[in-house]
């Protein structure tokens, strides 16, 4: 047995009991981001940060910590995450440490957090942050066919992490701001990417595509990256879900967008671990030595399952399969340190392609890329598939 899996398997897992009955999960989902609260008391300490960052992760777990305010009327969520923001943007709307000329699309997805506080606030500088993400999307540069490129340094390549960094903010721009005509751009991107990513022989979909296929992560011939990693895969399915909120249910290619999300729920139904209940960091490659089941990505398609299962958009089989999801999770993930402070484990810290050093893609490199805790890629979905858990209790 790999060290790895050893330390999964036997590390002290303490589930959390009242009595004899499971704790709520919106109770748990408080407990933890008041866990996150105490480990980072600035919000723009969250991910392990040293200084200040305009950053996906920010965005993601920020909009976890907004849905607690909104469910508990707790006012020092709203507080906490309002600082991060008028810390990052200024009067007049300018955002710290971003820059438009990158054209990195992870840099769209902190914008989604602030939809929310400007209907809270009515804080203008807000809207002018979002105005300047947006003008972003209008000029980012993209494949032959309209795909945006993934960052302007990484040319021609359309990744799985990036649906999720832009497509939501840009539907939901596009929603509120009387923008119609921009949803078949949207719906184009979830297309291009499912079209140039879906490997028929796993049923699942690629971290990524070059479309130049100059890459030495890319196939030849498909330009596809080799393997299937678990977390890219659950940034598409929760952007897809994510997406159909603002999609009009009348708008050519909703049915498109609705067919993706269930081949990709057939995916993950089918490569769910029998026993755990969870997913593994590299899903093509099972239970191969050192391959191991993976927090971020059992979270961010645990959320997806449910909330498509609420929506209607998969059959309410997959309820199941969403449920044992979260319950393993819970299980397998969630322990509570000395300090009383609950921790996620298991996640892995970042992964990607290209770059320098260079990142080939390769098995191997998936499982060179450390592991940690309370991870926000974590973190921000098991919060929100805790929510949806709940909703589903109901059902």
């Amino acid at each position: 047995m790999n060290k790895i899996y050893c330390i999964f398997s036997f590390s002290l897992v303490i589930l959390l009991f009242t009595g004899c009955k499971k704790q709520d999960p919106v109770s748990l989902a408080v407990q933890l981001i008041d866990s996150e609260m105490a480990r980072c008391p600035e919000a723009w300490q969250l991910d392990f940060q040293e200084k200040l960052k305009w950053d996906y992760c920010h965005g993601l777990e920020g909009e976890a910590i907004l849905a607690v305010y909104e469910k508990t009327g707790n006012k020092k969520y709203l507080d906490y995450i309002e600082a991060y923001a008028d810390t990052m943007i200024n009067e007049k709307g300018q955002i710290r440490t971003y820059k438009m000329s990158d054209y990195n699309i992870d840099h769209i997805n902190p914008g989604k957090m602030l939809f929310k506080l400007y209907d809270i606030t009515g804080k203008e500088k807000y809207k002018k942050a979002i105005d300047t993400l947006y003008t972003q999307l209008q000029s980012h540069p993209r494949t032959s066919e309209g795909g945006f490129w993934h960052k302007k340094r990484y040319p021609h390549q359309m990744w799985l992490d990036g649906l999720y960094m832009g497509a939501p903010f840009y539907a939901e721009y596009a929603a509120r701001y009387h923008h119609p005509d921009k949803f078949q751009d949207i719906i184009k991107q979830f297309v291009l990417a499912g079209k140039y990513t879906y490997d028929p022989e796993t049923q699942l979909f690629r971290h990524a595509w070059d479309e130049s296929k100059e890459q030495k992560w890319a196939d030849p011939i498909r330009g596809q990256s080799p393997h299937v990693w678990g977390r890219a895969m659950g940034w598409y399915t929760m952007a897809l879900v994510d997406v159909l909120d603002f999609i009009p249910e009348d708008q050519e290619g909703r049915e498109t967008l609705l067919y993706i999300l269930n081949t990709a729920a057939k995916g993950i139904q089918q490569y769910q671990d029998e026993k755990s209940g969870v997913w593994y960091q590299v899903m093509d490659m099972g239970d191969k030595e050192n391959n191991y089941p993976e927090a971020t990505v059992s979270s961010m398609f645990t959320y997806s399952l449910l909330k498509a299962v609420r929506k209607g958009y998969i059959d309410q089989t997959y309820a199941e399969t969403a449920r044992k999801g979260y319950n393993g999770i819970v299980k397998n993930f969630i322990e509570k340190d000395s300090d009383g402070l609950l921790n996620l484990t298991h996640c892995c810290a970042v992964a990607g392609l290209g770059g320098n050093p260079y990142r080939d893609g390769s098995y191997e490199y998936y499982m060179s890329e450390p592991v940690r805790n309370n991870d926000p890629k974590g973190i921000g979905p098991f919060v929100l598939a805790s929510f949806e858990y709940k909703l589903s209790e109901k059902q």
